[in-house]
C-alpha cells in the first residue's frame, strides 16, 4: 500500500545562454505506493495556490491558443513524479479491464524505465481506472490548468529552469530543421544554444533535475494528455472539440518552443503516437 515520506530533489537555474547559474536541492512531500514488490509509483503532493495559466504576448513563440492569461485557483492534489514508465504501464495491463482492453507492450522505444508511449487518451483514462481500482484511491489525468501550475512549480519563465533550455537538462530536439534553405524548427530558444537530438525516449528522471515541486520530464521527453477537451483559448465562451484532447509539455521530437509549460496542442483522442505518454493524478491518498 502507500507508503509517505520526503522526495529530496536537486532544481537546477539556467541564464538566457542556457548556462547553469544555481543549483540547490528541495525536499517535497509524496507517497510511493507499490504496484508489486518491485513495480513502484512515485506520487508528489502539490499544494493549493494561484497562478497565471498561459503566457504573456511578449514571450518568445507565443500564440493565441496560450491566452488569455488569467488567474487560477488550483487545489491541492497529487500528481506522479515521472511520466507512467512501461513497467508501471505492464503492471496495470495485466489487471482485468474496467472499460477496454490494453495492449501490454505499446511503446516503440523499449525499456522498462522509459516512458509509455504510443498511447491514445481513453487507453490512458483505462490505465487510471483500472489503478483506482486496484488501489482504492481516485486516480485520474490531470486538468489542463493542473499540468501548467505543477509544471511551473511557482516559476513564470519559459521553462520552469529559467528563460530558456539546455539538451544537458531535457530530452528535445536541439538541433535546427530546414526545409526548403529556411529553418521551420530552431534547436534553440531565445539565446540558448544548440544541442543534441537523440531521437527516442529516455529513461525517466535521467537528467536527475527537478522543478521546485520535485517533478520530472516536464519539458521534452513525451508530450502528456490531460484530461480536457481541447478549446481554442482561455475564453470562458470558446467553443469545445470533443473530438481532440489537450497535451502538454512536447517530446523528444520537438524543439524547444514547444516544450515549454504554456504550450499547448490539441489531438485526437483516439490516436496515439510514439512522442504521447502521460502521468497520473490522484485526488485523495492512502
Amino acid at each position: 500500500m502507500g507508503e509517505w515520506l520526503d522526495f529530496t530533489d536537486e532544481v537546477v537555474t539556467v541564464n538566457g545562454k542556457g548556462e547553469e547559474i544555481k543549483r540547490e536541492k528541495v525536499t517535497n512531500r509524496g507517497y510511493k505506493h507499490f504496484l508489486s514488490k518491485k513495480n513502484c509509483l512515485e506520487m508528489i503532493s502539490i499544494p493549493s495556490g494561484q497562478y497565471l495559466i498561459g503566457a504573456p504576448k511578449s514571450e518568445l513563440g507565443w500564440k493565441l491558443s496560450q491566452s488569455p492569461q488569467s488567474l487560477v485557483n488550483i487545489q491541492a492534489f497529487c500528481l506522479s513524479r515521472y511520466p507512467i514508465t512501461q513497467r508501471q504501464w505492464r503492471e496495470v495491463a495485466k489487471l482485468e479491464p474496467v472499460n477496454i482492453e490494453l495492449n501490454p507492450y505499446p511503446a516503440h522505444f523499449e525499456g522498462y524505465d522509459r516512458p509509455v508511449e504510443q498511447i491514445n487518451w481513453w487507453e490512458a483514462v483505462e490505465f487510471c481506472d483500472r489503478l483506482s481500482r486496484l488501489t482504492g484511491l481516485n486516480y485520474r489525468l490531470p486538468a489542463e490548468k493542473e499540468w501548467e501550475y505543477a509544471c511551473r512549480g511557482g516559476t513564470s519563465t519559459p521553462f520552469h529552469f529559467g528563460p530558456t533550455i539546455s539538451t544537458d537538462l531535457a530530452n528535445y530536439s536541439g538541433v535546427d530543421w530546414d526545409y526548403g534553405g529556411k529553418v521551420c524548427s530552431s534547436g534553440r530558444y531565445g539565446e540558448g544554444r544548440l544541442g543534441c537530438d537523440r531521437r527516442e525516449t529516455t529513461p525517466v528522471g535521467m537528467f536527475a533535475v527537478a522543478n521546485p515541486f520535485g517533478l520530472y520530464d516536464l519539458h521534452g521527453n513525451v508530450r502528456e494528455w490531460c484530461a480536457d477537451y481541447w478549446r481554442d483559448n482561455y475564453e470562458a465562451a470558446t467553443i469545445e472539440d470533443r473530438d481532440r484532447r489537450v497535451l502538454r509539455g512536447g517530446s523528444w521530437n520537438d524543439g524547444p518552443n514547444k516544450c515549454r509549460s504554456a504550450y499547448r496542442v490539441k489531438f485526437l483522442a483516439t490516436a496515439g503516437l510514439y512522442d504521447i505518454g502521460f502521468r497520473v493524478v490522484s485526488d485523495n491518498s492512502p
